[in-house]
């Protein structure tokens, strides 16, 4: 049991990693290339939206309709709800100027500044969405060693977008690779970390239906995310066809990644 405890986790932090991945894929791409940012800001947002209202409110349902068989649906539009309230006060209350010193002295400071706080938004996103895919991974491994590697290669195939998402609006903000990569680490590193401390949590204090309520938020703060930040910065960076491009091209890339491992 402790050996498949180990693999279970090994599983979650290999998962977890594919956002660095992501996050390597970003430096083949000319910070000046504004097209390609539209593009990859596009795509970043058609994956979070497909994943959101295809795979994660899905898995929501999934687990409160075997608590709340009448009520799951209602739940699961409260903690999607709840989800776009933390974002937005996430939004208000970020400060509007993050490490100044990173930005040129330029009138395309602001520009920078919005490319990077969405990077930071989608960071953040990513690490919550992390937690439960952690959970889910290590808790399926232990139970099904097969199961369990689907599933990670699954997620760590969601994860290479959500990798691109986090760094590429860092890099062209801050022409810093080392930054991008280290907020791309932190994203993925809570997946493990998520792993651990659900384990506790499910044994000792947080019931299985938490965990679904806590799925729908997650899928209210990506979408958020996209809808405020990704979509408009993308139309922005670039004519509206290369912002339709990338969104196509991120919905079509994550649908056939799930139809090949389905």
């Amino acid at each position: 049991m402790l050996a498949n405890y180990k693999i279970a986790l090994l599983l979650s932090f290999l998962a977890g990693l594919a956002t660095v991945l992501g996050g390597f894929l970003t430096f083949f791409v000319k910070r000046t290339n504004i097209k390609a940012l539209s593009i990859g800001l596009g795509f970043s947002a058609g994956v979070m939206i497909f994943l959101s209202f295809t795979e994660i409110l899905q898995n929501s349902n999934e687990m409160l309709i075997k608590f709340f068989p009448t009520y799951s649906q209602w739940l699961v539009f409260g903690g999607f709800a709840l989800g776009i309230m933390v974002a937005v006060l996430i939004d208000y209350f970020m400060p509007d100027h993050i490490e100044e010193d990173l930005f040129c002295g330029s009138e395309k400071c602001e520009h920078h500044h919005r490319i990077k706080r969405a990077g930071l938004l989608t960071a953040l996103a990513v690490s919550i969405h992390n937690f439960p895919e952690g959970m889910t991974t290590f808790f399926v491994a232990t139970q099904n060693l097969t199961l369990g590697i689907s599933v990670a290669i699954a997620i760590a195939l969601h994860n290479i977008p959500e990798g691109i998402a986090v760094a590429l609006p860092i890099y062209h903000a801050t022409g810093k690779k080392r930054l991008a990569i280290w907020y791309t680490f932190l994203s993925g590193i809570s997946e493990p970390i998520g792993a651990l401390l659900g384990l506790i949590a499910i044994q000792y204090f947080l019931p299985q239906a938490a965990i679904g309520f806590l799925f729908a938020s997650v899928a209210g703060i990506m979408v958020y995310i996209s809808f405020d930040t990704l979509l408009p910065l993308s139309k922005e960076y670039g004519d509206g066809h290369y912002s339709v491009f990338g969104i196509m091209s991120g919905v079509f890339f994550i649908w056939i990644s799930l139809l090949f491992l389905g």
